[in-house]
């Protein structure tokens, strides 16, 4: 499968170098990273009351936002979906002081 040339599309086409079947959905593990806890905690709020799984978790990966946000949503993983999602992410993390830290999932073989 063709996908653009940007992070999600090399991710994808990781994947599928892998064997994954990529028309299979599976839970898809999105970050978001936030510089204190309490905009963290609203932010993973807002999402669980969307029906979401988000986990807050002070990560100290990044020294400027130590705080993560974990939002999981099972999915067929499209790049139109991912991106679109992302971006849902970034447009709600923005008035809190968040942003994207990328996403990740377990393969599914063919």
């Amino acid at each position: 499968m063709l996908h653009p040339n940007d992070d999600n599309g090399d991710v994808l086409r990781r994947l599928e170098a892998d064997g994954d079947d990529l028309s299979r959905p599976r839970d898809i593990d999105f970050n978001v990273v936030f510089p204190k806890e309490r905009p963290a905690n609203e932010f993973a709020q807002h999402l669980r009351e969307k029906g979401y799984r988000a986990i807050v978790e002070l990560e100290n990966v990044r020294e400027s936002h130590p705080w993560g946000v974990r939002v999981v949503k099972n999915m067929i993983p499209t790049h139109s979906g991912i991106t679109a999602f992302e971006q849902g992410l970034q447009d709600l993390g923005d008035a809190l002081g968040g942003y994207n830290d990328g996403w990740g999932c377990f393969s599914k073989p063919s």
